[in-house]
């Protein structure tokens, strides 16, 4: 009796007859794994990190179809406001230090290398209540227009729309 591959051959060798790759992301566990292998490339992103005493620091690192990714830091003390995302997706990955993300369930500490990923009107707030600097990325899908912000008393309620990220800060982006 024959085989598959006696019959067919090794797949492999037919590459017409294999999927096509993909040329970016398009699932959660996708866009997770391009944020680690972002992550896991700290020669590529470390140079870029800036501080900024008044607020959090942004910078865009790049866009791809219908995504984009952008690195954060945070000194002690910056956090978020509590906040959603609009219409965007997103894995939220730490680089460096810790966070601390809030939700109306309770706080959760984020050390480096912990991933959160949240849909479409996921209400949290992120904050560093450590001592030292913080650097996170963040993969939005579609690419993030909106952040409506939420009274601390009222998580569930939205009070306004911040800028996000601030606009003036993709033209030093590296896309």
């Amino acid at each position: 009796m024959n085989s598959d591959v006696q019959i067919a051959g090794d797949l492999l060798a037919v590459s017409h007859l294999l999927p096509p790759a993909a040329a970016h992301p398009a699932t959660v566990a996708e866009f997770a794994g391009l944020a680690r292998g972002i992550a896991a490339d700290r020669a590529a992103w470390a140079p870029l990190v800036g501080y900024d005493a008044t607020t959090r620091w942004y910078h865009r690192l790049r866009t791809g179809p219908g995504y984009e990714v952008w690195l954060l830091s945070w000194l002690p003390g910056q956090g978020s406001g509590r906040h959603d995302h609009g219409p965007s997706s997103g894995v939220l990955t730490v680089l460096a230090g810790e966070l601390t993300e809030h939700t109306r369930t309770g706080g959760r500490l984020l050390r480096p290398g912990a991933q959160r990923v949240f849909a479409p009107g996921y209400v949290h707030e992120v904050v560093n209540t450590g001592l030292e600097p913080a650097v996170s990325l963040h993969v939005y899908f579609p690419g993030l227009t909106r952040m409506p912000m939420h009274d601390p008393d009222r998580p569930e309620t939205g009070v306004g729309t911040a800028p996000c990220p601030p606009r003036a800060m993709t033209a030093t982006a590296t896309d």
